[in-house]
């Protein structure tokens, strides 16, 4: 049998728009489930928290949720290659031997900080290596003298191993009639062991004596060359193998291809879309940063086929059209909600636990209960604050007697006064102040979908009639740029007084008046319906506007 899939973390994930029963659910059942085992389970959330929300959870101490767009796999996702970097200092021989050990055939040059500086490839240094007509390339690349020494296997007689070769061209001097007229100064002379010949190298002002086949080199030369600020290396290569080793000296900086051209990515860059970019590269392997912008290791196209899918909880929603992207390509391990059952697959069996409750929170309570575990009184707080959310504090036809007995339960832990407490957080939810009409319409927005029938629709609950009004005001002409970001054709938005249990509904889009008239039989007044106690959208509206919508679609087909 193969062995059981490791898993790096699970996403506890609410749905797209989230409310507070989305936000809270998401922390109470991740950090219900950290209790439980070892794999480790982060709450997060698919979008902007609203008003409401950030109230809750600054009141009970708790940091947003990260967000997250898409559960598509990852280049964390991947067993990718940490190759460690290189200092731009190394030598291009270097380089082609750490190549050659890690099997890869591109490093990505850092700086002390982990910061992406450029690559150099195999290609790269192949094509230097054959550059046989650049005499000036040990020079023009300010190569250190300890660079020279490594490569050669050599030894620094005279020098700062620090010092660099500023100037001059690599030149093979074989006699002293030979080298007349061809030497200039701060030229880098390769010799064998004739004495007149290594003495008139250094007399001619070169900066860098290189005598090869291990031969020694006398006091005179060695003062000859103190006195003429000459360095001396000794090497056991002939001049043939030394000639050819000492342009592979240079520092990488020198034929990098520098990180501002250069492809990379973010662990956090979808597979399919490094796929896509890959496709167009030259390269085989590209620098990976990680969340700080450091570099983490060499990506290639081999590697994306390893991709792990991502484990995901959804909670307080089933729909697709709710869930966050690329839920087709992740592993739903469980769904905890309180809504009808919608349209999300999975492909292999999950954990569904789908309760006829008011809220989302209510179940997490009942699964705390069944497992034994202690619920500390600020995740006390954010469920009981996610049940008077969803449940209009108890007023709503959605709320269960499950629902008020829990949310009771929820307070004594959480030591709050719930009447007290509902009247803050709703007012907290209301405030308009500095909110523009996209915030405030996506604040509690859904999308829902059943055959080709596609609308949306979004909620505020307000305590006084003044908020409502001004929200009214505020969100109404803003409805069909509403329609148009979610791409549906309608949007019906539910402006609801909870303490008198009431609802103005606007709406915008093709039929929707008649739509409204037909499903609520009322007859709407300047582009709004008042539906005297209709206060839950889950139970009262979307089914009317479903079965609505569908009998029009049929009596159309006829």
């Amino acid at each position: 049998m193969s062995e059981p899939e490791t898993i790096r973390k699970v996403n506890v994930i609410g749905h797209l728009h989230p409310d507070t029963d989305s936000i809270c659910s998401a922390i109470s059942y991740a950090y219900l489930k950290n209790q439980l085992g070892d794999t480790y389970y982060e709450a997060r959330r698919a979008g902007a928290v609203n008003r409401e929300t950030a109230f809750v959870l600054d009141h009970f101490g708790f940091e947003e949720p990260p967000l997250i767009t898409s559960v598509r796999p990852q280049i964390k996702d991947i067993s990718y290659q940490k190759v460690p970097g290189i200092d731009s200092e190394m030598s291009l021989f270097a380089a082609w031997n750490t190549m050659g050990t890690g099997k890869v055939d591109t490093l990505c040059i850092t700086d002390d900080e982990k910061k992406m500086l450029g690559i150099i490839a195999v290609k790269d240094i192949a094509n230097a290596n054959m550059d046989i007509f650049d005499t000036l390339v040990v020079s023009n690349a300010k190569t250190k003298y300890a660079n020279i020494v490594e490569t050669l296997k050599g030894e620094l007689v005279l020098g700062d191993p620090e010092g660099e070769v500023t100037r001059g061209n690599v030149r093979v001097g074989t006699s002293p009639e030979m080298m007349e007229g061809l030497i200039e100064p701060g030229d880098i002379v390769l010799v064998t062991n004739r004495y007149e010949t290594q003495r008139f190298a250094v007399e001619s002002g070169i900066g860098l004596l290189i005598i090869c086949n291990g031969a020694q080199v006398s006091h005179v030369v060695q003062q000859a060359a103190a006195a003429n600020s000459c360095a001396i290396i000794t090497t056991p290569y002939d001049t043939y193998a030394a000639a050819r080793l000492v342009s592979m000296s240079i520092p990488v900086r020198a034929k990098m291809l520098p990180a501002d051209k250069v492809l990379r990515f973010s662990v956090n860059t979808t597979v399919d879309d490094a796929r896509k970019a890959m496709s167009s590269s030259r390269h085989r392997y590209f620098p990976v940063l990680d969340e700080d912008g450091c570099y983490s290791g060499m990506v290639s196209s081999s590697n994306l086929l390893s991709a792990r899918k991502k484990h995901v909880i959804l909670v307080d929603h089933n729909e697709r059209s709710q869930a966050v992207d690329g839920l087709e390509q992740a592993t739903i391990m469980e769904i905890i909600d309180h809504h009808r059952i919608g349209t999300i697959e999975t492909e292999a069996p999950a954990y569904f636990r789908n309760v006829p409750v008011g809220c989302t929170c209510t179940i997490v309570y009942d699964i705390y209960q069944e497992r034994g575990i202690d619920i500390p009184a600020n995740i006390a707080g954010l469920m009981l604050s996610a049940i008077l959310s969803d449940t209009l504090a108890f007023r709503s036809p959605t709320c269960t007697p499950r629902d008020v007995y829990v949310g009771k339960e929820l307070a004594k832990i959480a030591g709050v006064d719930i009447d007290t407490y509902a009247d803050q957080m709703f007012d907290a939810g209301a405030d308009l102040t500095g909110r523009t009409a996209e915030e405030v319409f996506g604040s509690d927005f859904k999308v829902f979908s059943r055959g080709h029938v596609r609308f949306g629709v979004g909620q505020g609950s307000f305590m006084t009639e003044g908020s409502r009004k001004a929200a009214e005001a505020l969100v109404g002409p803003y409805l069909p740029d509403g329609a148009s970001a979610n791409d549906i054709p309608m949007v019906f938005y539910m402006f609801t007084d909870v303490k008198s249990q009431t609802t103005e509904l606007l709406y915008s889009g093709p039929n929707t008046e008649a739509i409204v008239s037909r499903a609520f039989g009322v007859k709407p007044v300047d582009g709004i319906a008042t539906l005297p106690g209709v206060v839950s959208r889950k139970k009262q509206v979307i089914p009317a506007l479903m079965s609505t919508l569908q009998a029009m679609q049929e009596e159309d087909g006829e």
